[in-house]
């Protein structure tokens, strides 16, 4: 997306023609490596960097960077003292000007280290990172939900009013596109109805067509019934946002997502690498006396999903500039772990499994996909 003033016409062709290539093979799976060692076509690839890799997002042929920013911004009260109204990190002001230049600082060093993804899934986040890349957009690939007004509430899940709520958090957001719109299902998203799913993939068919959104997706938390609904909506799905942690492994046979997810070339952004922070022991700031050992693992963790080919990105959040910074060392480093760094990580990932809080213990249902 060289130029930020292409229309929404420009969208659908475009979309059009890599979904029409993708269908009958003509795009390939690649990567281009830090440090471009086999000398790939670059010029395409938006906010360009010769120290970040590059993974092509399954049919909508983005090249995205091979990590990218989950839209949360847990614990940044503790950078920003008193942001948080609540109790919750979603309770943030949205109009503190501290909070304002928190978001525009993490998204001016994204830029700089070449990572072109912003993943955005609430309310608030899509209202504050859309602020944040005002007059930089032809920088970044934004992924949108605004969760709270779709399909994880009942009322929202017909088709109507899903049109309504894109428009909606659209115009607010001062948006005339989106990249990706990727619905927040329920978790277990099994649990929608196949009428509901139909009503939500009319939805997303809607806004490719009409040009509100380049590309669509889900998110949820269910294997199965992801798999299923790449298999049975596939020119529908072109990405799908799922959890991925330090100890995610696949099964290669048909039963596994990770059979699916490359047989119908659907992008792959995972969530969660980090376990919502319980790899870590520390608090995540600099100056914390466990801060290196925390950017340490947090760079095995990525490393370690990186190994996967077949994901697009892990996508953390991230609250200041060195963690972006730390994941893009991670990036140039060999993904490959040797059997010390293997079992560093697996102590780590066992330490965060046996703390997990009881709201994120359904990460354990994604040790193997």
């Amino acid at each position: 997306m060289a130029d930020a003033r292409l229309t929404r016409r420009d969208f659908v062709r475009t979309g059009a023609v890599a979904a029409a290539g993708a269908a009958v093979g003509l795009v390939p799976t690649y990567t281009v490596k830090a440090g471009n060692p086999e000398g790939a076509k670059t010029d395409g690839i938006v906010n360009y960097n010769e120290q970040m890799e590059y993974r092509r997002c399954g049919k909508t042929d983005l090249m995205v960077s091979a990590v990218c920013m989950g839209g949360h911004w847990k614990r940044l009260n503790e950078v920003i003292p008193g942001l948080f109204e609540g109790r919750g990190w979603l309770s943030a002001k949205l109009d503190s000007p501290d909070f304002e230049k928190n978001r525009y600082d993490m998204v001016t060093r994204l830029i700089e280290r070449g990572i072109n993804y912003i993943d955005a899934c609430t309310c608030e986040e899509i209202q504050m990172y859309s602020k944040a890349l005002k007059g930089r957009r032809e920088k970044m690939y934004l992924g949108f939900s605004a969760y709270q007004n779709e399909v994880r509430r009942e009322e929202w899940r017909p088709f109507k009013k899903l049109q309504e709520s894109l428009d909606n958090w659209m115009k607010i957001c001062g948006l005339d596109y989106v990249d990706l719109w990727r619905i927040t299902m329920l978790s277990t998203s099994g649990n929608h109805t196949e009428a509901e799913v139909e009503e939500m993939m009319k939805a997303l068919d809607w806004a490719k067509q009409t040009g509100r959104a380049r590309f669509t997706g889900i998110s949820s938390h269910d294997r199965p019934h992801i798999k299923w609904m790449i298999e049975n909506y596939n020119e529908t799905l072109d990405v799908v946002v799922t959890p991925y942690t330090a100890k995610t492994k696949v099964v290669e046979d048909e039963t596994g997502l990770w059979v699916a997810l490359k047989k119908h070339d659907v992008g792959w952004f995972g969530i969660k690498p980090y376990s919502s922070g319980k790899l870590f022991t520390g608090n995540g700031m600099p100056g914390d006396p466990d801060f290196e050992e925390d950017c340490k693992i947090a760079r095995l963790t990525i490393r370690y999903i990186l190994c996967n080919p077949a994901i697009t990105a892990p996508i953390p959040g991230m609250i200041v500039p060195e963690q972006v910074d730390n994941v893009a060392l991670a990036v140039m480093q060999r993904h490959e772990l040797d059997a010390e760094e293997q079992a560093e990580l697996d102590r780590a990932a066992d330490r965060a499994f046996a703390e997990l809080p009881y709201h994120y213990r359904w990460l354990k249902d994604w040790e193997y996909i």
